[in-house]
This record gives structure tokens, sequence and C-alpha cells, in this order.
């Protein structure tokens, strides 16, 4: 359970979070914009580097670490709570490339929830209350992560990728919401495909960015 801390404006710290910093390529408070919790609102951060490579990458500007800056985990979670946000996401990049215990704590110890977007390529660090597991093909998620998500959101690229999601579909919790979302680029073709696949396979669900509909963050 997290802890509350009723002080407005005070952040709970552990005694280490001060010395540890984490590289930031962007953060704001916006509405989630995919899978089972569309349409809250969230306060993103987005930690850069990444060594999976998707060559459809919409925020290919994050994957080298040194080329943003490095914040303190007291700074990170002060800009959260200059917010109302109740929720925080952590995204990237590959989010797990860094050691997120600290963060996700001293967030939960301010009311923050903590969510995670991975694709799970590297060992699982933090303490979360909502895990998104997006496995890509160019690097395959660790077996360890997959009975832990509580989402897996598989980004559809072309037809064939519709067995890739099955074959993952598979190997996580059978409470493990399920999520197919088209590739945005290729909405207009992937969009029906998915659609007339979902009404042949109810356990799957459609996931939109609507964030990119509406024009937010």
């Amino acid at each position: 359970m997290p802890v509350h801390n009723d002080k407005p404006g005070s952040i709970a710290l552990s005694n280490t979070t001060d010395s540890i910093t984490l590289p930031v390529m962007e953060h704001f408070y916006t509405l989630q914009g995919e899978g089972f919790h569309q349409g809250r609102a969230a306060y993103f951060i987005r930690l850069a580097g990444c060594d999976v490579g998707c060559s459809w990458c919409d925020v290919k500007e994050s994957w080298d670490a040194l080329a943003h800056p490095h914040f303190p985990i007291a700074e990170i979670v002060a800009f959260v709570k200059q917010t109302p946000a109740k929720l925080a996401v952590i995204t990237g990049g590959e989010p797990l490339m860094h050691k997120l215990t600290e963060l996700t704590e001293t967030l939960n110890a301010n009311g923050i929830a903590t969510h995670i977007e991975t694709s799970g390529a590297h060992p699982l660090t933090g303490s979360w209350d909502w895990i998104c597991l997006s496995p890509k093909k160019f690097k395959a998620p660790l077996p360890e992560i997959l009975p832990l998500a509580h989402e897996l959101k598989i980004v559809v690229f072309n037809k064939s990728d519709l067995d890739w999601a099955e074959k993952y579909a598979a190997l996580v919790s059978p409470t493990c919401k399920l999520y197919l979302q088209p590739e945005w680029e290729k909405a207009a073709t992937i969009t029906p495909l998915l659609i007339e696949y979902i009404k042949a396979n109810p356990q799957w669900e459609l996931s939109l960015q609507i964030h990119k509909y509406i024009n937010v963050p």
C-alpha cells in the first residue's frame, strides 16, 4: 500500500534519493491515451535510453540517454507534486534500463500510484501498481516479467503481428488484459483489420492512441 504524505508541498524521501539521478527526456501532465487506463489523468515521466530499436518508434530521440539531462529523484517527484496528479506513468525509451526502486518508492510515499510501460527486455525493478508490457520483436521480453504483467499491449504493424500477439497472450497471466493497438502511421489500414480480428477473438480489446486524436501530449 502506498504511504500517503499529508503535508502539502512536502516530499517524503528515502535516505538515498538525493544522490540518485535519472535521464529524463520529457515530463508532462496529461491524459493516459492507451490501454486499460485510457482517459485517466496521469503525469508522464519519459526516461531516456533504449536498446530495443523499433523501426517505427515515434520517440527515437529518447534512445540516447546521454543526450538528455539527469534529474535527482527528489526533483522528478517535485515535478509531479506541482500538479494534482495521483498517478505517474514511467515510460521511455525503455525505462527498465534504469534502476527504478527509489523512484517508485518515493512516488508511493507521496501518495502517487506508479504505472510502467515497458518492453520487458530488462529485469524488473521498482514497486508497481500497474505493469503494461508491450513486447517487441526487436528484443524479446525476459520470461520472468510475463506473468507479472497486468496488461499486454501489442503494437500491430502488419497482419503477421497477430500470430506473434497470440504467442505472448499464451504466456501472460490469465487475468492479464489483452490489447491490440495499430501502429500510428498505419492506423488507417490496420484498425479495420483489428476490429474484425477482435470480433472473432473477443479476449482481445482495441487500444487507440486517443491522445493523438485529441491533440494532447
